[in-house]
């Protein structure tokens, strides 16, 4: 085994002893919202003689450790914590008596803090009958689900015994093999034979049923909303099919398989293998949001099976999945100009993320975490910024040298992981021919803050429209111009937001006037769209004019999902006004256990408060005023939502 690189945000010691395989039993327990059970690991002795393994745990009780050829107990340790570094979690050290063992056995369970896993009450689902739970791992977070080698340099297999209540039906990043029922409980057994890193365990349990949509793709969800998600992600095997042109190899995962979420999952796709997660805030109704799908297929490639070899190098995860997923995209279309249209709007996305939500520090490609939460760190730069970079060498070498690369690089790095450094030096003995490439600035596109040192030249004919739309509404606002009489009802999704996106840029500096704002409302209804993109961009456009009755949608929007790319910049909007601001931080708190703990995180740290401080303020006489006034906005929100 190579050595690790260094990885800071990991407490384990994989260059000692390195766990290539788990084993992994647990049972769930929804009374008490906890995990129970053990994990084994088979080991690989990295550094010879060395007789310490260590792992990483977080929010974890830990119980014994045995060698399970002989049910000896060995000793261990399970350390303090780092001061003020709690996302680090504990190291758990344990002493072998001899070089020869092969395996140890770990008998553990988690607890309510665990950060890994949500337990959501019946309330909470779409069925309202029984409970549910789901994990979520990225970045650093499996070690608050199981004891492990918590960083993506290292990969393991795994397979898994879950039991869960007979009511219930357990999914995971792996291939099923077989399903047990007895009286109360059922029995899922799994397995993963393609090695992984840590933050792609998956699994969640509730009540779910599946539709099949081809021999290796089904969707699963609760059954009131599986129907819906089955057909709005039902171009998943014509994605896979391009993505499997487009890399040159073949998808090596069994499974590809989408489970919808309740709208408390934070992201709007995680990548688990065999099992990707995606949020419902993607049933628009029309597909029109299934690239999220496109994206997430693309990081069975780009990412899980070639992987960042440290959160340091997060980009080559994002930015290649990127430009692959706008690849399956533009062959879906049949429109190589669509990459360039969702490019622009990529494009601004970044121009924004790096004017307004990261230090100079985190608007880098290649970071330098250190040991402090990967968290913090995450951001559209490393999909944006990382696209960009790859799209100037593209741009460079031309489309089809490129698209051929891409097919030696998945092939180099399969299995493997990869550091920026790494990446340049095969790009460049690649094409060391080329001159078009010698000149080609790598330090300051990967060491540099703020935006690309390139401007890209994308063909903008897809988005001409929507631009001039723009325009012409920035004209009725700035000038007393008669409204457009352009109609939306043919205009795909994509160019609404992009008009939306372009507006939003004319209007920067200067919001609409609440006029305009009330006239766009009656031409286009924005504020009653199902299409979560749509109502986001409007909903920011209204509040930074201070628009009041945007307030119930806006609060409404925030609190029936906590997908993070929509609440977190809603919630900043809303505090940034001078309508809503306290608003803001009292719905925050009397909402926040709806959301997954790395949104509630999050969410706190935007809005400059400490979840923990919601007992004194909820006793506080202003605070009961206030959030009856928030409550009442919110019940709104759901009169409107059920009127249209």
């Amino acid at each position: 085994m190579a050595s690790a690189p260094e990885d800071r945000s990991s407490l384990s010691s994989p260059n000692v002893i390195a766990v290539k395989h788990i084993d992994w039993e647990v049972t769930v327990d929804f009374d008490a919202s906890i995990l129970h059970g053990s994990a084994s690991y088979t080991l690989e002795y990295v550094t010879p003689g060395s007789r310490v393994v260590r792992l990483d745990t977080n929010f974890l009780k830990i119980f014994k450790v045995v060698d399970p050829a002989t049910g000896e107990a060995l000793s261990f340790t399970h350390h303090p914590g780092i001061p003020n570094k709690s996302y680090l979690g504990r190291q758990l050290s344990i002493s072998l008596p001899t070089t020869s063992i092969e395996k140890v056995k770990v008998f553990y369970q988690t607890t309510k803090q665990s950060s890994a896993v949500q337990w959501l009450p019946p309330e909470q689902t779409a069925g309202a009958k029984h409970p549910y739970l789901f994990t979520q791992c990225q970045a650093i977070h499996a070690r608050a689900l199981i004891p492990c080698q918590d960083r993506p340099g290292i990969k393991a297999t795994y397979s898994a015994k879950v039991t869960v209540p007979s009511w219930a039906t357990c999914v995971m990043s792996a291939v099923m093999k077989k399903e047990e029922t007895n009286d109360k409980t059922k029995i899922f057994y799994w397995d993963q034979p393609v090695p992984i890193s840590s933050y792609l365990i998956a699994m969640a349990v509730g009540e779910l049923t599946k539709i099949d949509i081809s021999e290796r793709c089904a969707v699963w969800s609760e059954p009131s909303v599986v129907k819906q998600a089955a057909w709005e992600f039902s171009q998943t095997e014509d994605f896979l099919k391009i993505a499997e042109e487009i890399a040159g190899k073949p998808y090596v995962w069994g499974r590809y398989d989408l489970l919808c979420l309740p709208p408390s999952f934070p992201y709007g796709g995680m990548e688990n293998p065999c099992l990707t997660f995606v949020t419902p805030t993607l049933l628009a109704g029309d597909r029109s949001l299934a690239d999220v799908v496109a994206h997430e297929i693309a990081h069975s490639w780009t990412g899980n099976l070639v992987t960042n070899s440290t959160w340091d190098h997060f980009w080559l995860n994002e930015g290649w999945t990127t430009w692959f997923q706008r690849k399956i995209m533009a062959r879906i279309h049949k429109d190589d100009k669509f990459l360039h249209f969702d490019a622009i709007g990529g494009y601004k996305t970044l121009t924004d993320t790096i004017k307004r939500e990261v230090p100079d520090e985190f608007s880098r490609l290649v970071l330098d975490v250190g040991d402090l939460d990967p968290d913090d760190s995450y951001s559209s730069v490393a999909y944006e910024k990382g696209f960009n970079l790859l799209f100037a060498l593209e741009t460079r070498v031309g489309t089809p040298e490129f698209e051929k690369f891409f097919q030696a690089y998945v092939s180099k790095f399969a299995s493997k992981t990869v550091t920026s450094e790494e990446f340049r030096a095969f790009f460049n003995q690649h094409f060391k021919t080329n001159a078009k490439v010698k000149d080609f600035d790598w330090n300051t596109w990967f060491y540099s803050s703020g935006m690309p040192p390139e401007k890209p030249q994308f063909d903008r004919t897809l988005a001409e429209a929507s631009e001039k739309l723009a325009i012409a509404w920035f004209e009725v606002d700035r000038s007393g111009n008669m409204v457009p009489s352009v109609n939306l009802k043919d205009w795909s999704s994509d160019q609404i937001t992009c008009f939306l996106d372009a507006l939003l840029d004319l209007c920067e500096d200067q919001p609409l006037k609440l006029d305009t704002l009330k006239a766009m409302k009656q031409q286009y209804g924005f504020e009653s769209t199902k299409n979560s993109e749509v109502l986001f961009r409007f909903c920011e456009l209204a509040i930074a004019s201070e628009d009041k009755d945007i307030v119930p949608i806006a609060l409404r929007f925030v609190t029936t999902q906590g997908r993070m790319k929509f609440t977190r910049p809603l919630y900043k909007a809303l505090f940034r006004s001078k309508m809503a601001s306290d608003l803001a931080v009292e719905t925050f708190l009397a909402n926040k256990h709806i959301y997954h703990p790395i949104c509630t995180k999050m969410v706190a740290s935007d809005l400059s408060v400490s979840v923990e401080e919601k007992a004194s303020i909820l006793e506080s006489p202003y605070f009961k005023v206030s959030v009856v006034v928030a409550a009442v906005a919110v019940v709104a929100g759901f009169v409107l939502m059920r009127k249209r």
